[in-house]
């Protein structure tokens, strides 16, 4: 099953005409596509799937999400795939 995880955007701009942001999710960052939600701003909460922003959401939806993943073991793809050149938070 594919999953969509919540993060916060951390930083907005822009790489060879497409929309990208930095995405924190609990302590990690990953740069996203974010051509799909284009009102979503600096501060947002956002649903990620593959690389791709697909919805926005609101901060308590974003940590109720995170919460019920991480009971289920859905994020340890996320932390075993963190780049090793990232510090961790």
């Amino acid at each position: 099953m594919c999953l969509g995880i919540p993060g916060e955007i951390v930083e907005i701009s822009e790489d060879q005409g497409l929309r990208v942001g930095k995405v924190r999710f609990a302590g990690i960052t990953r740069t996203v596509c974010l051509e799909y939600v284009p009102e979503a701003a600096l501060g947002d909460y956002v649903v990620v799937h593959v690389g791709f922003a697909i919805s926005r959401i609101d901060r308590e939806e974003a940590e109720r999400s995170y919460q019920i993943l991480e009971e289920l073991g859905q994020l340890t793809e996320l932390s075993e795939s963190r780049d090793p050149a990232e510090k961790p938070r």
